[in-house]
């Protein structure tokens, strides 16, 4: 039972001296991890590595260490089914994920790599599991490369939560896991497990901030299933913010303010309200079809990378899965996952969502993305070298173990297979021979499956698009991924900060692009389809619909919006402004034409809450906006 922390001042942090002045008004940026406002005092819980000991154990301790790392696995896992029951009516989001982590702390491989070290090095068990986990940190590829991938750096950050479970057990140091509060409080860590987070569910926490971490983060994805307001990687959080410091937790803006002035608190309150009020609205019509106010339909669909976002998908209104990310298959082993593995896998996403369709893409690894299991060269310029179809290629074992495992679970609902970055209408071709060639092998294998499944590919490179007409003769559907299309057309690295600003999904080059694929689809009756980053933002995506996209892909939780968003706008509206951007030079450009005409319209969408406000601060917040559209995608 955790011990009651009072507050404040609670352990974790403490008050300054009177004599020290508390700082005031500071103003922390980091990333909106999940939507919502909160007021509060502060909990500093700190880093949650613990201390352990690095001693050798003689021959006759071996058996008892190894004894003891057993036990602390079962606690470990005991523990978390623990917090998971207490969690009250939980969300399948968060129950999913505890379920992975009690895979991955009872994984044999882990277990077998931690005894090795004990009998073969001498090691007592908790410098075992603490060099274990640093050793499969390393698969993942060199650190300063893997951090420019979000997904990686959460994987890595899988195994060192795994690893802090195994050693506070090791310890008996498991006290200050889950604090409990006699009121309403932040939780500030550097990070925190997804039993961290769960395990505060039922304690009066309003809000979370960490100093590491994304979007993508468990912190995050827990927190927006929880609907607790999230800031994540936020630098200078434990360096600035002390335990019973009052809070303003923005997490639709990424901000942080530390002791805010009252008439700052006064504000901050008011427009939490509002964003609960919006929000109950907005997923409140979830329900309704997403057509303009003119009646033209348009299709939304969620991107998911964990299996049980897909529930949460269909929560928030989804038609479908339009892109499901299936690299996580092959990250945190060292051997490739199995044709059944997979294809249990990818068979529970489809019937969650059937009669829905489920758009399974191959695996996207090579670039910045590294998995354990491939063992990749050494290349200069990684993000132009195997990758993503190439490598598929390259391995038609592995693809063809993911190809039946996707026939396969045809079987129980809408599936469609697309594959990332063709560049040539060659690829496509050996991949659909692939893919016959598979299809094959599970009607020989007396498995079901469906009698066509669409095979799409996506449209992440300039070649694809210059070569849209002859690859529309070929491909079953398109799904443009304006993520990779805006870094490779304008020549900017997706992952360098410094240059951010010029990797505008607004430049004209790219709105030219999007026409163009549209209407070499439409010649030949092919659908096409968006997923990158630009189809969450509401302002892009009613500029999308103008250029003729009838189908966005995106986070669960920006469907509500978007939804509601593309009902406030005629297509004729949309079709003219899109004409008029077309015809202009700059980003820049295009940004205040859209902004200037479409924000007065969604101000409350853009600000996150049911307000009025004037049309200058709608043009402002629609400009700021399209500049800090997330990467993602």
């Amino acid at each position: 039972m955790s011990e009651r922390i009072p507050s404040p001042p609670p352990p974790g942090g403490t008050r300054p001296p009177p004599e020290m002045p508390l700082p005031q008004g500071i103003v922390l940026k980091g990333i909106a991890g999940s939507p919502g406002v909160a007021v509060g005092p502060a909990l500093v819980v700190g880093d949650l590595k613990t201390a352990y000991a690095r001693r050798y154990v003689s021959t006759a301790q071996i058996d008892a260490e190894v004894s003891r790392l057993a036990r602390a696995v079962e606690d470990a896992k005991r523990h978390v089914r623990e917090v998971s029951a207490r969690l009250p009516a939980s969300p399948i989001e968060t129950s999913a994920i505890l379920d992975a982590y009690l895979t991955m702390i009872g994984d044999p491989m882990l277990f077998e790599r931690v005894e090795r070290k004990i009998r073969a090095e001498k090691k007592c068990a908790e410098w075992a599991v603490a060099q274990a986990s640093e050793e499969i940190g390393k698969m993942f590829g060199p650190a300063e490369a893997a951090e420019r991938d979000a997904y990686i750096v959460e994987r890595r950050h899988d195994i060192e939560f795994v690893c802090d479970r195994l050693l506070r057990e090791l310890t008996g140091d498991t006290k200050h896991l889950v604090p409990r509060l006699d009121q309403p409080m932040v939780v500030i860590a550097r990070d925190l497990s997804p039993a961290d987070t769960a395990g505060m569910v039922r304690e009066p926490v309003i809000a979370f901030i960490t100093e590491i971490g994304t979007r993508t983060s468990h912190t995050a994805i827990m927190a927006r299933a929880l609907e607790i307001p999230a800031v994540v990687g936020v630098a200078e959080a434990l360096s600035v913010i002390r335990t019973g410091d009052t809070l303003i937790v923005d997490g639709m803006r990424g901000e942080v303010v530390v002791n805010p002035k009252e008439m700052t608190v006064e504000e901050a309150r008011g427009r939490s309200a509002r964003h609960l009020a919006f929000a109950r609205g907005l997923l409140g019509a979830r329900n309704q079809p997403c057509v303009t106010r003119d009646g033209e339909p348009v299709s939304l669909k969620a991107n998911v990378e964990l299996p049980a976002e897909a529930i949460l998908a269909l929560d928030h209104g989804a038609e479908g899965i339009g892109l499901y990310r299936t690299e996580f298959i092959y990250i945190d082993r060292t051997t490739m996952p199995t044709e059944d593995e997979q294809y249990e896998l990818y068979r529970a996403v489809v019937e969650a969502v059937a009669p829905r369709p489920v758009t399974l893409r191959t695996f996207d690894i090579g670039g910045d993305k590294f998995a354990s299991s491939f063992q990749l060269p050494a290349e200069m310029n990684p993000a132009l070298g195997l990758r993503a179809v190439r490598l598929a290629l390259s391995r038609p074992d592995v693809f063809l173990t993911q190809l039946r495992a996707m026939l396969r679970a045809s079987a129980h609902g809408d599936v469609r297979i697309m594959v990332p970055m063709v560049a040539s209408v060659q690829e496509l071709r050996e991949v659909r021979r692939l893919l016959a060639h598979a299809m094959n092998e599970v009607d020989a294998g007396g498995h079901k499956r469906a009698r066509h499944v669409p095979l799409g590919i996506m449209i992440e490179v300039p070649s694809a698009v210059v070569m849209a007409d002859v690859l529309a003769r070929e491909a079953d559907f398109f799904s443009l991924g304006t993520n990779d299309l805006i870094q490779y057309t304008l020549a900017i690295d997706r992952g360098n900060r410094s240059l951010a600003p010029l990797a505008s999904p607004f430049h004209p080059a790219i709105l030219r692009m999007i026409r163009q694929v549209v209407r070499a689809a439409a010649v030949h009756s092919v659908p096409v389809a968006l997923c990158g980053a630009m189809a969450s933002d509401p302002l892009a995506a009613v500029l999308l619909v103008g250029l003729g996209i009838r189908e966005l892909s995106m986070e669960a939780a920006a469907i509500p919006e978007i939804k509601e968003a593309l009902r406030r706008v005629t297509t004729v509206d949309t079709e003219r402004t899109a004409e008029a951007a077309l015809a202009l030079d700059t980003a820049e450009s295009v940004e205040e034409l859209i902004a200037g005409t479409f924000a007065p319209g969604l101000f409350d969408l853009l600000m996150g809450s049911a307000e009025e406000g004037s049309y200058g601060e709608a043009y402002a917040v629609g400009r700021d906006l399209m500049r800090t559209i997330p990467d993602g995608g």
